[in-house]
C-alpha cells in the first residue's frame, strides 16, 4: 500500500469561507492525510464562517472518513488584495467587518503564523483565491481598473503569498494554486480579465517553480479544475450551463466532485509528488483533451439537413 502521508506537516489554505468550494475540499483532504490545517478567510465572510462553525451548521461537511471532525488549527482574516495593511484604503480599514480583525493583509497572515507557530512552521501553502469585479463583462467592456483588479486578486496574490510565506517554509515545501481552462482557450462568458489572469497565474507558477526550486527546494504546481457550482462560481451566472456542457462532452461524462480536486491536491502536496513541479494538473474529467464537442456529428447533421 502506498499511502498519502502528511503527518507532522502544517498547511495554510488561503480562500476558505464556507464548505462549498475547492479550498474547503483541499483543506479537508490535507487533514485526512494527516496535516494540520490553518485557513485564511476574506474578512467580510469571516464572521458568518465562524458563526456557522460555532453553531455546528457545517458539522456534516466537517465529518472525516475516520469518523472524526475536521478542526482548523487556526482561522486568519485575509484580504489578499493587500500585501501590507498600509496598502488598504483607510475607509476599508474602518469598515465594521475589517476594523476588528487586525492586520488582514498577506503580511499580517505571515506575522500571525510566525507568532503562533514559530519559524519555520509551514510545509504547504494553497492559493484558492480568485476575484474579478467585472467578470460578468465582456473583455471589450472591461475597464482598466477591473482588468488590473482581476490580475491582482487572482494572480499576483499567489506571487505575494510565495514571497511572504517562503521564509516560514520548512524543507521540501509545496505551493499549490487553482487555475481554469480559460487560461488556454476562449470561455466566452468568463470576462473582466479573468481569463488572462489565469494565464498569468500559470506563467507565474512556472517561474516560481524554477526560482523556489533552485533557491529553497520547494515545489510549485497548479490544478486546473473543471466547472463546479461553488457559491463563488454560481455568482458568475453561467456555471450550471458549463457543468452540463462538460457532462455532455468530457471523456468521463459525470459532474466533477470537489473531493476529486481535494484528493489531487493532497497528492501534489505530498512526498509522492516529489518529482513534480511547474505543472498544471487537469482535474476536469478529461475535458481539456477534447478538440471538438463529443456530439459534433449530430451538430453537423443538423446543419446540413434539409
Amino acid at each position: 500500500m502506498l499511502p498519502i502521508d502528511l503527518s507532522g506537516k502544517r498547511a495554510f489554505v488561503a480562500g476558505v469561507a464556507d464548505d462549498g468550494g475547492f479550498g474547503f475540499a483541499i483543506a479537508k483532504a490535507l487533514a485526512a492525510a494527516g496535516a494540520s490545517v490553518c485557513v485564511g478567510t476574506w474578512p467580510p465572510a469571516l464572521g458568518i464562517f465562524e458563526t456557522l462553525l460555532r453553531r455546528g451548521k457545517l458539522d456534516a461537511s466537517l465529518a472525516m472518513p475516520d469518523g472524526s471532525k475536521l478542526e482548523f488549527e487556526n482561522i486568519y482574516p485575509l484580504d489578499a488584495e493587500y500585501d501590507s495593511l498600509e496598502d488598504a484604503p483607510q475607509e476599508l480599514r474602518e469598515q465594521k467587518r475589517y476594523r476588528e480583525r487586525g492586520d488582514f493583509s498577506i503580511d499580517g497572515v505571515a506575522t500571525a503564523l510566525r507568532e503562533d507557530f514559530g519559524d519555520p512552521c509551514l510545509d504547504i501553502v494553497v492559493h484558492s483565491l480568485a476575484n474579478g469585479p467585472e467578470v460578468d463583462k465582456p473583455l471589450m467592456q472591461t475597464s482598466r481598473h477591473g482588468y488590473l483588479a482581476a490580475h491582482g486578486a487572482s494572480a499576483y496574490s499567489f506571487v505575494s503569498l510565495a514571497q511572504r510565506l517562503q521564509p516560514l517554509m520548512r524543507d521540501q515545501g509545496a505551493f499549490l494554486g487553482l487555475s481554469y481552462l480559460a487560461s488556454q482557450g476562449v470561455v466566452a462568458d468568463y470576462g473582466g480579465g479573468m481569463a488572462s489572469a489565469k494565464a498569468a497565474l500559470e506563467t507565474d507558477a512556472r517561474m516560481l517553480a524554477f526560482e523556489m526550486g533552485r533557491g529553497w527546494g520547494h515545489r510549485v504546481n497548479l490544478i486546473s479544475a473543471g466547472p463546479y457550482a461553488s457559491r463563488a462560481a454560481s455568482a458568475i451566472g453561467f456555471i450550471h450551463k458549463m457543468i452540463k456542457y462538460y457532462e455532455m462532452n468530457a471523456p468521463l461524462p459525470n459532474a466533477l466532485r470537489a473531493e476529486e480536486v481535494g484528493n489531487a491536491a493532497a497528492f501534489l502536496c505530498s512526498p509522492l509528488a516529489s518529482g513534480i513541479t511547474g505543472t498544471v494538473l487537469y482535474v476536469d474529467k478529461g475535458y481539456h483533451a477534447m478538440a471538438v464537442p463529443a456530439d459534433v456529428g449530430g451538430l453537423i447533421d443538423s446543419l446540413t439537413s434539409g
